[in-house]
């Protein structure tokens, strides 16, 4: 099994397709089956339907489900209605349970019934138990597919059952220890278990601590446990019983969708990223959030209008509006930023109070640095405004830029104790929020010093 580089695998690919065109079906699997299986992945997707109805016929069900398990969901769902019934029932039969559960669960009800009842019954069971789990679990996202042992057992007869139940098995990196009524009690590593002698029992080889979450755990916190301690999977306890074990590539898969997640959220574009949603979709799915933002963007013009006769007395503030409204809510989003991913990453009390204070020390440093900056230009720039037009546009900065990170910093921590996402606090919402506060705080000193400015 080889992985190729670009160049390489345009011409594997061209060699496989001319294979299919040519209908030789021995060639093809030569070729095919010496890829890695994201190489196999990525040469499916460039087949044209009608050359992968011919694809199906070299490939059977079992070497299939290794390859369809691999796929995104909307390419499986494209790709299962090419297939005839009973070849796609038996596909879904060779998967992981945990990966059909994923599959089904996004298809219509009539649909996901059709499937279940088709495929064997040992196996529909299982999906439908991980189905009857809420979304992003632990229990969602486990599958039921582990080796558990017995502690009476011995070293030699663990090693044999392994060999038997293994090719079934997700992983085996981790065996786990269950007593008589499947509560765990004990984990082996695969490691521990070849190099202890055969006459061995179980319990003088396994860790009888065992860190494992319950099938109710957010996957968030599941994600951060196989972070703190390097897991390649994770067991998952209901009522103190194994039921299931979350792998590392299930965990990938749960960072990518976070991410994404918290970065549709933090830009206002949640539901909206993927390119493929349409035109009216997406406008649907942001419209709430622009509606929104543009009834603050009312209150913005308000309170610029509240200052008219400052601006009739001397126009040249108006110059510095976008410089006061941009460096606030570019403030703001970066400290919104930084919070949310130390929320995400789980710190405790003590790294969140030293991230905040050095994010308000860390505004206080910007203001001072932007404050005298504009001191020594804007007198050059604007010889008409002299010292004190500097002086007002460089203090106004300076307690802007540092409103902007306290309100940045802040607001996610407030938005998190009342057990909401954190990124709801979106990079949009903080923007217009610091915007408004920025102007008020600049109009506000230059009223105040309006009679000496020169007219």
């Amino acid at each position: 099994m080889v992985k190729l580089d670009k160049q390489t695998f345009e011409e594997y690919t061209s060699q496989l397709v001319d294979a299919i065109t040519k209908q030789d079906m021995p060639l093809f699997r030569e070729l095919f089956f010496e890829l890695h299986p994201t190489d196999q992945i990525d040469v499916l997707n460039t087949l044209t339907k009608k050359q992968r109805s011919i694809f199906y016929k070299y490939v059977n069900p079992k070497e299939f489900a290794e390859i369809f398990q691999g796929l995104s969901l909307e390419t499986q769902t494209m790709y299962i209605g090419e297939l005839q019934q009973n070849y796609a029932i038996d596909v879904l039969n060779y998967m992981h349970d945990d990966d059909v559960a994923d599959f089904l669960g996004a298809l219509p009800e009539k649909t996901k019934e059709l499937y279940l009842n088709k495929m064997d019954k040992e196996d529909a069971q299982d999906v439908i138990q991980l189905l009857k789990f809420e979304e992003q679990t632990a229990g969602a996202i486990m599958t039921t597919e582990f080796v558990s042992i017995s502690s009476t057992e011995t070293v030699k007869h663990v090693l044999e059952q392994l060999r038997e139940e293994a090719p079934d098995a997700e992983t085996i990196y981790y065996l786990y220890v269950v007593d008589s009524n499947q509560k765990l009690v004990g984990v082996v590593s695969l490691r521990d278990l070849i190099i202890a002698p055969l006459d061995e029992q179980i319990e003088e080889v396994m860790l009888s601590r065992v860190k494992h979450v319950e099938t109710n755990t957010d996957q968030e916190e599941v994600a951060r446990i196989f972070k703190k301690y390097d897991f390649l999977a994770l067991p998952v306890t209901e009522s103190e019983k194994l039921v299931g074990i979350v792998t590392v590539d299930d965990i990938i898969d749960v960072l990518e969708e976070e991410t994404e997640e918290d970065f549709g959220e933090i830009s206002a574009v949640r539901g909206s990223l993927d390119t493929k949603v349409s035109a009216f979709s997406a406008a649907k799915k942001r419209s709430p959030w622009i509606i929104m933002l543009m009834f603050l963007g009312l209150i913005t013009a308000g309170v610029i209008g509240g200052f008219e006769e400052t601006l009739e007395e001397f126009i040249l503030l108006a110059v510095f509006i976008p410089l006061i409204m941009d460096s606030a809510g570019n403030t703001g989003t970066q400290a919104l930023a930084v919070v949310v991913r130390n929320l995400a990453l789980g710190n405790d009390r003590t790294s969140i109070g030293k991230m905040l204070k050095r994010e308000f020390g860390t505004g206080i440093m910007l203001g001072l640095i932007c404050a005298i900056t504009l001191l020594i230009l804007v007198p050059f720039i604007y010889p008409e405004g002299g010292l004190l037009l500097a002086g007002i546009v460089g203090v106004s900065l300076f307690f802007t830029l540092c409103f902007s990170t306290i309100v940045g910093a802040t607001v996610p921590l407030i938005i998190n104790k009342l057990k909401i996402d954190p990124a709801v606090a979106s990079g949009p919402f903080i923007t217009t929020i610091n915007d408004i506060m920025g102007l008020l705080i600049y109009f506000s000193i230059a009223t105040a010093l309006l009679d000496y400015l020169p007219k």
